[in-house]
């Protein structure tokens, strides 16, 4: 978390507080600045699991799901009786949701204390201070950026690998996203703004960056120039000690061949993309208002592999959109065995509020989605597993992660991601590793979602992130309601649910 001076609206006595993330990367991203916001006026973490047993309980919501709102409401209901036996409890809802549904909230919940938007997230320890002091609910929803956020305190999830914004907002209107309307237009950060936050990072022993953005490769029109992205990823490459560069989402409308050749001849820019393709249909991208058809999206694919035959490439894609023929379907299987993708996130289509693709006409019935979405998935297992397959025998250097494997403890392995990526399961070594650190395995197996390094890791090597994840650790053991209570992961999101939509509208 960055310093700074305690703000006057601090709260007096040190109180707790709790944030529950939904949606994207963009979102995780968010909350690391809501805590950080909640941190420099004075409250702490409550421990984890702690389960609305907090001072301040924050809500930083998701509105692309159809069921967003029940299932927000759902859980404000089961807060309302642990408000009422602890006084002084207090509740915010931002994100989304909050945006799109303002007054709604307070009004189908009374006991909420703060509703503030996607612009003014700076303003949260503002407005429980008034509402508090007021005793009324404050709803504040900004119509614009007050502010670029990454000017606010954060309190980083991790200490070797962070996020950081290059954009917010976005200039697509896909008709199946609602994600302009509630974040607005683009606006980009200013490339120096970007690099110093990154050098403050890596001074601070993170080793790997991923630069967000909703339309991530669009960076540079605020001021019309087409290749500030490239440029900003061939500066990246000239950061000390910044051993990792990744990036989500990109747009194929904007990937240009310099971006590709920027990531090909940049060292530390992972050869890894992960490009929403959403149907292989000309016929449903164009009613999705995807401003690319199939050959457009594998012609892309064809370069990266040319430039990069290492890359790993992942996709988003939507199943039984409105007006989707059993011939669009098997147009989106075509691309698919085109494309070869390492992972595919699918997701089937259900309405999203306010979109227009809620209202056409040609809506799918679920059970003809379902199917749909078994036939894809089974096909993209078996590619992703012949992909897998390919890596066995390779030596990679996986960097260590934190709560990548949730068999470790019971296999005695650690986990990790590789270059592009994948994730690597591999033998304790006998000396300690720790998260940031790197190590050096040879992959003897490979399953669908995971490769395995069986035998004893050719070379670990301790790094300055692995000191920084050690210096945070140590502290949050002297400090339990401390720092380290997780990682987001970088890179491709992980797959949701089968019905679930897609998280965000990222790419």
């Amino acid at each position: 978390m960055s310093s700074g001076n305690r703000s006057e609206e601090a709260v007096d006595v040190q109180k707790s507080y709790e944030v529950r993330t939904y949606g994207c990367q963009m979102n995780v991203h968010d909350s690391e600045r809501l805590s950080g916001l909640l941190e420099d006026a004075g409250y702490v973490r409550a421990p984890e699991g702690a389960d609305g047993d907090a001072d301040v309980v924050v809500f930083n919501t998701c509105a692309v799901r159809e069921n967003a709102d029940n299932k927000l409401y759902g859980n404000l209901g089961r807060l309302a009786p642990m408000k009422t036996k602890r006084p002084g409890m207090q509740i915010a809802v931002g994100g989304c949701l909050a945006q799109k549904d303002r007054d709604t909230i307070v009004k189908r919940a009374p006991w909420v204390d703060v509703v503030f938007g996607t612009h003014n997230i700076g303003k949260l320890p503002v407005l429980l201070e008034r509402a508090r002091i007021q005793e009324e609910a404050q709803i504040e929803i900004a119509e614009s950026l007050e502010a670029f956020p990454s000017t606010l305190p954060t309190r980083r999830e991790s200490a070797y690998a962070a996020w950081v914004s290059i954009s917010v907002g976005c200039n697509n209107t896909c008709t199946f996203c609602i994600v302009p309307a509630l974040r607005g237009k683009e606006k980009d950060r200013r490339t120096g703004d970007i690099l110093a936050e990154i050098e403050a990072l890596v001074a601070e022993g993170v080793s790997e960056i991923t630069l967000l953005g909703q339309n991530v490769n669009a960076y540079g029109s605020d001021i019309g120039d087409r290749e500030a992205f490239s440029k900003l990823l061939r500066a990246c490459g000239k950061i000390g000690g910044l051993e990792r560069v990744r990036f989500t989402s990109p747009h194929p409308r904007d990937f240009t061949d310099d971006v590709i050749a920027a990531m090909a001849e940049t060292p530390n820019v992972m050869p890894q993309l992960h490009m929403p393709m959403q149907s292989g249909s000309d016929r449903i991208l164009k009613a999705m208002r995807r401003s690319y058809r199939q050959e457009r999206f594998l012609g892309i694919i064809e370069k990266v592999r040319a430039a990069m035959p290492e890359a790993a490439i992942s996709t988003d894609i939507i199943v039984g959109f409105p007006g989707e023929t059993e011939e669009d379907f098997e147009q989106t299987m075509h691309a698919v065995r085109e494309a070869r993708f390492a992972n595919a996130f699918t997701f089937q289509y259900s309405k999203r509020p306010g979109t227009p693709a809620a209202d056409m006409d040609g809506q799918i019935p679920k059970e003809v989605v379902q199917e749909r979405y078994m036939r894809l998935s089974a096909l993209q297992e078996q590619i992703s597993w012949d992909e897998n397959k390919k890596q066995v025998g390779r030596t990679l250097e996986v960097m260590v992660a934190e709560g990548e494997g949730r068999k470790d403890g019971a296999t005695h392995r650690l986990s990790g991601r590789a270059p592009d990526n994948r994730l690597v399961h591999f033998t304790k070594p006998a000396q300690d590793v720790r998260p940031g650190d790197v190590v050096t395995v040879e992959i003897t197996y490979a399953a669908p979602h995971h490769l395995l390094a069986e035998g004893t890791p050719l070379a670990v090597k301790g790094t300055r992130a692995g000191d920084a994840w050690e210096k945070r650790t140590t502290a949050a053991t002297a400090q339990p309601a401390g720092v380290m209570l997780g990682l987001p992961t970088v890179g491709a999101p992980a797959p949701l649910p089968a019905a679930a939509a897609p998280a965000c509208g990222i790419g």
